[in-house]
């Protein structure tokens, strides 16, 4: 599957939950899944297509990550020796994109990659503009010199959308922050309950 590029609250109604906790939550008004009439009967759902939700739930949750890069980070997580859903969720979190987004200097997961990809922020002191760039723990996430004035960091640091996660550290008058450590999933705040053994099972069929 390549990329999702289409509006996003489609993909919130579409699993009828508030895919990104934003305050605006975008089942106010729609309570349908795209395409469905209110009230029209829904089928139940096989083994695999609960499997399918679960995973297409968390890959748009990282910001509609291609199936490809998705899927080749669900090998890495195969090979490592822990819990495969528990490293797998762990290798999502060490993402700069996620951990830009965690810090709350962006208001979306897609606005973080488009302001790494911009080369807005560096790791350790060097410039990285590569959104799937692997964090490691005590890697320092700082902003560049020059985009410390930008309005759209400006104005998420001083009225910040979420709570940071115990496993990030961030110093507001420095504008960086640094990864603790790897969290585990009861660390991370996802705004809605995820099941990532069904993640795996998908994935090991």
């Amino acid at each position: 599957m390549s990329r999702y590029t289409g509006p996003r609250n489609r993909i919130s109604r579409k699993f009828g939950i508030n895919l990104w906790g934003r305050a605006k939550n975008p089942l106010e008004k729609k309570k349908s899944s795209p395409g469905k009439a209110p009230g029209r009967k829904v089928m139940k759902k096989s083994d695999y297509g609960i499997q399918l939700d679960e995973k297409q739930k968390l890959r748009y949750y990282y910001g509609c990550i291609s199936e490809k890069q998705f899927r080749n980070t669900f090998k890495k997580a195969l090979q490592l020796k822990g819990d495969t859903g528990e490293e797998f969720l762990g290798l999502l979190e060490s993402r700069l994109d996620v951990a830009v987004y965690r810090m709350n200097f962006v208001p979306t997961i897609f606005a973080a990659r488009q302001f790494v990809n911009h080369g807005h922020f560096m790791v350790n002191g060097k410039k990285v503009n590569i959104p799937s760039f692997r964090l490691k723990p005590g890697d320092v996430i700082s902003v560049r010199e020059k985009s410390r004035k930008n309005s759209i960091i400006q104005s998420h640091i001083e009225s910040p959308e979420r709570d940071i996660p115990g496993y990030i550290e961030f110093d507001k008058e420095k504008l960086e922050g640094k990864l603790e450590h790897i969290p585990k999933s009861a660390e991370i705040p996802f705004p809605f309950p995820l099941n990532q053994m069904l993640v795996v099972e998908y994935y090991s069929k």
